[in-house]
């Protein structure tokens, strides 16, 4: 894509990745094998120092991963997942890539069954998704819904994400992430609403407002561990309703337990606002004593089936207060009526 071009693809159209690795390979015949490395093919549609620009329309790009290979006997999700058991990474292309890009603009276009992630934000300033819906099967391997890196001043509004991964991963690996903006979004099937699991550079200023998470393993989720963490901070969670998930609230600094480095992850100034859901396990992790986990609670209400696993973990509570009680804390019981969610679950548009 060149800058200030934007690419229209009108109702009914459907543009198709050819599922050929040879038209994605970066000339080390990796793309579409499993090896020791992962960066073996280049993207499908990809914005490279752009300014400006981005896709629109009421069409579809299908990225057609659960199609046989041309010359192989797999189709791209079963490479990965192959990948998975045999501990090699997977060469498979993005799907839409972003790198060194500024003010691009992705509205109402379908985007479906990518080999890999459907969008990657890499060192993007300026990018806003609004009427997206991003739809893969729950089994297929690291096909991450938006993940936005190095990136900042992102909003992601209005829109409808079903994937194989994390419906959402704020990473902040070569460079800081801030300014990100969730708004009025739907998410089911998928890991969750996740920052990380690359913190180390940085991760502040997320907004997190009138979200669904219908269906994902994990709901609300900070991970990293210390071969990657970094400062995750000023963090806002408001009127989120969530049903049917795991965990329901997922932060925890020891993502891979086995990990090893000094890259300790801190995560503080956490803040969830009128926080509804049911039952699950409530996971709070800090780093440790010196590095503690800093969150308060406002009107956060689960069902009397939650159960918490809280560790290394300073924890406040305003006036809404917290439901049910994290084991060993007095703070403030959770009174009056939760926030109705009834009327909020929206199916996602077919």
């Amino acid at each position: 894509m060149k800058s200030g071009v934007t690419l229209w693809i009108d109702r009914g159209a459907i543009l198709s990745a050819v599922p050929d690795p040879r038209a994605y390979d970066t000339g080390r015949r990796l793309c579409g094998a499993i090896a020791g490395k992962g960066n073996g093919c280049i993207p499908f549609i990809t914005f490279k120092g752009t300014t400006g620009g981005g896709i629109v329309g009421d069409g579809e790009i299908d990225g057609l991963g659960g199609a046989t290979m041309v010359g192989h006997s797999e189709t791209w999700w079963q490479i990965a997942s192959r990948a998975d058991r045999e501990g090699g990474k997977q060469n498979n292309p993005r799907l839409i890539e972003a790198d060194h890009a500024r003010d691009l603009t992705f509205y109402r276009i379908t985007l479906r069954n990518a080999a890999n992630f459907h969008v990657m934000l890499d060192e993007v300033e300026g990018a806003t998704f609004w009427g997206v819906k991003i739809d893969t099967p729950a089994d297929a391997r690291n096909t991450d819904g938006i993940d936005p890196s190095a990136s900042q001043d992102i909003t992601i509004a209005h829109s409808y994400i079903r994937a194989g991964d994390d419906n959402i991963a704020i990473k902040a690996g070569r460079g800081a992430t801030r300014h990100v903006s969730i708004l009025d979004d739907h998410f089911y099937w998928g890991h969750g609403l996740s920052i990380g699991s690359e913190t180390n550079a940085g991760v502040s200023d997320i907004l997190v407002r009138d979200v669904t998470l219908d269906g994902t393993t994990s709901g609300l989720r900070i991970k990293s561990d210390v071969s990657r963490g970094g400062l995750v901070t000023r963090v806002r969670y408001e009127d989120v309703c969530l049903r049917d998930n795991q965990k329901p609230i997922d932060f925890d600094t020891r993502y891979d337990a086995s990990a090893w480095g000094l890259s300790i992850p801190v995560y503080e100034a956490i803040s969830l606002h009128d926080v509804t859901g049911a039952d699950g396990t409530l996971i709070l992790r800090g780093h440790d004593g010196d590095h503690p986990l800093t969150v308060q609670f406002d009107g956060v209400r689960f069902g009397q089936g939650a159960t918490w696993q809280v560790e290394n973990a300073d924890l406040s509570a305003g006036p809404g207060g917290v439901s049910p009680m994290p084991p060993g804390r007095t703070l403030t019981p959770a009174a009056g009526p939760p926030s109705d969610c009834a009327e909020r679950w929206a199916p996602f548009p077919e």
